[in-house]
């Protein structure tokens, strides 16, 4: 994979007193359950609820989403103490361990634009500080690929089933988990071990 590596930081970032706690993240990055175990062992992320982002309240279910028929792309929202871990920190992990941001609408072998690499902004700020990340990375030819993350308007974000929050740490031995998600986890403590946190608990 083109993802899995150490970004530079972004040169255009958010103070916290820009990006008041408690402050919010919505990204998809392929199937949720892998973006929220990576995010679950960042410093300073406070919450990660998995989720559907991009459509109708109608469609906002897993059966529909997976089946493709939906404009909804699988989603995390990530809550965080900004005074601990910023936006442009957080965007380093996403487009650097928990996801491969040059592959179109699709993540390793999940197939759909479902699992689209985007995020989905709730501020003109926070758009300008992703575009400019990406753009940043782009230049310099970081992944050798163009990104194709999107940015899109975040207008509802509709919680995911009860069964999916957790997912990760709920079924370890789960074989997606041990090959698909946990690879991704050790990236994020390969890459960026200065900003792990515990072991999630078990709920």
């Amino acid at each position: 994979m083109e993802s899995m590596r150490t970004l530079p930081p972004p040169l255009f970032d958010l103070s916290p007193a820009d990006d008041p706690s408690p402050a919010r993240l919505v990204v998809g990055g392929g199937c949720f359950w892998c973006v929220e175990a990576v995010f679950l062992r960042v410093t300073g992320v406070t919450g990660v609820r998995s989720g559907y982002a991009g459509g109708t309240a109608a469609t906002a279910t897993y059966q529909a989403v997976c089946a493709g028929i939906t404009s909804h792309a699988e989603v995390v929202e990530i809550t965080y103490d900004s005074s601990v871990v910023s936006l442009g920190t957080l965007l380093q992990v996403f487009l650097g361990a928990a996801h491969d941001p040059t592959q179109l609408n699709r993540q390793g072998n999940d197939w759909g634009r479902q699992y689209r690499s985007a995020i989905f902004y709730h501020s003109d700020v926070q758009r300008e500080v992703a575009a400019r990340y990406i753009a940043q990375l782009d230049e310099a030819g970081v992944f050798g690929s163009p990104i194709v993350t999107t940015l899109e308007p975040l207008d509802v974000l509709y919680p995911a089933e009860d069964y999916h929050q957790n997912y990760a740490s709920r079924n370890p031995a789960n074989p997606y988990i041990l090959f698909v998600s946990q690879p991704k986890v050790d990236a994020l403590a390969d890459a960026y071990g200065h900003l792990l946190t515990r072991q999630p608990g078990h709920h």
